[in-house]
């Protein structure tokens, strides 16, 4: 018995600390492309070619033209931008697993650590309680987020070209551990 304590306690800890994969967007470089990743109505930070960022909704969005509302009314066109950025609102879902997984695992591996086998039971109902207490909380955490500036679009360098980037990525095996580096031009 007590080799299945370990075992659930080594899992519980893998889950909780395992490393989340992003998979994020690269960000459009052509500005007739815009389309697939904004929208009319969307809140959008522009940053102009002499470098001043202006917060705006978008009001129209043509192949050419990328219209904001207010008293401005500001068109701007491919020649004008340099980068567009959008906030994207996080999802509850996560946070309420994220929160399940820790509150349980938590309760669980103390649980099994601490009891006779006869007990198991109990350790179930406690994983159970205060998985939902950790979701209740993750849910708040995530309520109480804005969510985060993505790029949607970023002019091509000189003559057309992309700009260069490096991109890091942790990496994480049974055999070893270290980052991956991603250079992109």
């Amino acid at each position: 018995m007590r080799l299945a304590r370990t075992g659930i306690a080594i899992l519980v800890t893998a889950l909780v600390a395992w490393p989340a994969l992003a998979a994020a967007q690269e960000p459009v470089r052509d500005f007739t492309q815009l389309n697939t990743r904004l929208k009319p109505g969307d809140t959008v930070w522009v940053t102009d070619a002499q470098g001043r960022e202006v917060k705006g909704t978008i009001f129209s969005l043509a192949t050419e033209a990328l219209t904001l509302e207010g008293r401005s009314g500001r068109t701007y066109g491919p020649s004008d931008v340099t980068t567009i950025q959008v906030r994207r609102a996080d999802s509850l879902r996560n946070g309420a697993l994220i929160g399940l997984g820790i509150g349980g695992g938590l309760a669980l591996a103390g649980c099994l650590g601490s009891v006779d086998s006869d007990d198991a039971g109990w350790c179930v109902l406690a994983a159970l309680f205060y998985g939902g207490v950790g979701a209740g909380i993750g849910v708040g955490i995530d309520a109480m987020t804005t969510g985060k500036k993505i790029m949607a679009y970023r002019a091509p360098g000189p003559s057309g070209a992309p700009s260069a980037r490096v991109s890091f990525a942790p990496v994480i095996t049974p055999r070893a551990r270290g980052v991956a580096v991603l250079f992109s031009f």
